[in-house]
């Protein structure tokens, strides 16, 4: 912080330059920003700069950008970025608003320093991380698809800015690394490009680590998206997605990082996109890694950013090398709890959860809490519906597990053959399969399935008469499956954490063999 040294802002460092009361006014310095804070208000003004990767060299190019500043940001943070502000009078004698312009500045609500998310992980829970994945989600569904990127040109250039960033003992860190990252690239080459084919590539936010998510009246609000090169913001919506995931697990919340890509996944059911997930959360790792590299060697805080450089690239390390994956099949009657102890598992096992209400709903293109009042076998219950299904909820364990990840496979599961068909994804992955068997009396399962019905804020559409007939036609666990069983009573207190080191004792037993 500071004056610059350039007339202007050393100009604009005084109140009478501004239209309005001025507070605490401070100068924040960025190596292509002057960031002006007057206590409701901020102004921020490009610099005159022209860098291998962005022109801010001329009047009109800066104008263009703080529009493009004002454009981007305003699809998700309207409420923070205001206008863009003409700067006249003299470079002396400034005044904010004033015509002609001699220059301009992007005026923003003004918010405090440290509500930005990386500061706030303490004082969030996981229903702000959950509707924050339903506020990206949203933003991708109605973005239109980009013609360009996506193609993972951005991966490979990144790279090698890193290994030119990068000093001492982290190179040989990054050799794995990088070995790793090249073959996923040329690994994923096709998927990658099949689905640029397929929409998924879009113009995002470009940058949404925690420094850019903003705490701000009980909601987390993204800004500061990258405007100076749209090869940067164009990319695969589960790169935007991973860069947020990443940041934090590179800030110790695993559990956050899969609340939010839960919420997000079973908003959009892009769970074919778990294919390329692993790649982007290393890439976006590595990203980090490079700017924190950067400010390392220009900072006066040089400890700091190394630090900071050395945390992400130890997580791309993890991230290459994930232990044996669990699959987790819920087993239990309408009613039961399953979909509560899928949910509660998420964070503790850091897994994506497949659901079969909202994909059975996904494939009629329904929204999850859209009531088909379907009759018993038929509609979205008939058997080729629930056929498929099933199918889908084996094709995005398969896509998860051959990644790494740790799948919840969340349904009811009464049929031998369904579990049968999950059990074989997690062999053929090279994973472990548990079954999580849900119970409860039955006079509490028809009390919940009413009240459940009643409130309408759920996607099952369970009945009593459902239950009824799952209860005639149900396959028992049989004596092989309840050696890979934990059973829950649901009306009792439970514990979670138990009961995620319960299953995590198959994966020791898993690596044993």
């Amino acid at each position: 912080m500071g004056t610059a040294g350039d007339s202007l802002i050393d100009a604009l460092l005084r109140a009478d330059a501004y239209p309005h009361a001025v507070r605490d006014l401070t100068l924040i310095e960025t190596h292509i920003s002057w960031v002006l804070l007057t206590g409701d208000y901020v102004y921020k003004l490009k610099k005159p700069v022209k860098l291998p990767f962005l022109d801010f060299s001329t009047l009109d190019r800066r104008r263009h950008f703080c529009a493009e500043e004002l454009r981007l940001n305003r699809r998700l943070a309207p409420e923070i970025y205001l206008d863009v502000v003409t700067i006249g009078g003299s470079r002396e004698a400034p005044r904010i608003g004033a015509e002609p312009a001699i220059e301009y500045a992007v005026k923003m609500k003004q918010f405090a320093a440290d509500a930005t998310l990386d500061r706030q992980l303490g004082g969030v829970d996981s229903e702000a991380i959950r509707r924050l994945g339903e506020a990206i989600a949203a933003f991708h569904e109605k973005t239109p698809p980009s013609e360009t990127g996506g193609d993972g040109q951005a991966i490979a250039r990144n790279l090698s800015e890193l290994e030119q960033a990068l000093g001492g003992s982290q190179v040989a860190t990054l050799g794995g690394i990088a070995a790793w990252l090249r073959a996923a690239l040329a690994r994923l080459a096709i998927d990658l490009r099949t689905r640029h084919k397929g929409g998924a590539v879009k113009e995002g936010h470009g940058d949404l680590h925690l420094e850019n998510l903003a705490c701000i009246d009980g909601r987390i609000v993204p800004f500061d998206a990258l405007e100076f090169d749209p090869a940067l913001r164009c990319i695969d919506v589960l790169d935007e997605v991973a860069f947020t995931a990443m940041d934090f697990m590179a800030h110790g919340r695993d559990d956050f990082a899969f609340e939010f890509l839960n919420s997000y996944l079973e908003c959009t059911g892009d769970y074919g996109g778990l294919a390329v997930l692993r790649l982007y959360l290393v890439h976006r790792a590595l990203v980090r890694a490079k700017v924190q590299s950067i400010k390392a060697a220009q900072a006066s805080d040089t400890s700091r950013s190394q630090a900071q450089a050395e945390r992400y690239m130890s997580l791309a390390e993890r991230l290459i090398a994930p232990p044996s994956p669990l699959l987790i099949i819920t087993h239990g009657l309408s009613g039961s709890g399953k979909t509560r102890i899928s949910s509660e598992l998420v964070s503790r096992l850091a897994a994506i959860r497949v659901r079969s209400d909202l994909e059975r709903k996904r494939l009629r293109g329904l929204d999850a809490l859209a009531h088909s009042d379907s009759p018993l076998g038929g509609g979205l219950y008939d058997s080729q519906t629930s056929d498929a299904t099933y199918a889908a909820l084996g094709q995005a364990a398969a896509a998860g597990l051959r990644r790494g990840f740790n799948v919840i496979a969340d349904g009811t599961f009464l049929r031998r053959r369904r579990r049968d068909a999950l059990l074989q994804v997690a062999n053929q992955q090279g994973g472990q399969c548990v079954i999580v068997d849900c119970q409860a009396p039955e006079a509490v399962l028809r009390e919940r399935i009413v009240n459940r019905a009643a409130q309408r804020a759920d996607a099952s559409e369970a009945t009593t008469r459902v239950l009824d007939h799952q209860l005639t036609h149900r396959d028992p666990l049989a004596a092989d499956e309840l050696s890979r069983t934990v059973s829950v009573d649901t009306t009792a207190l439970i514990d979670y954490g138990g009961l995620a080191s319960q299953i995590e004792r198959f994966r020791a037993a898993k690596t044993k063999e």
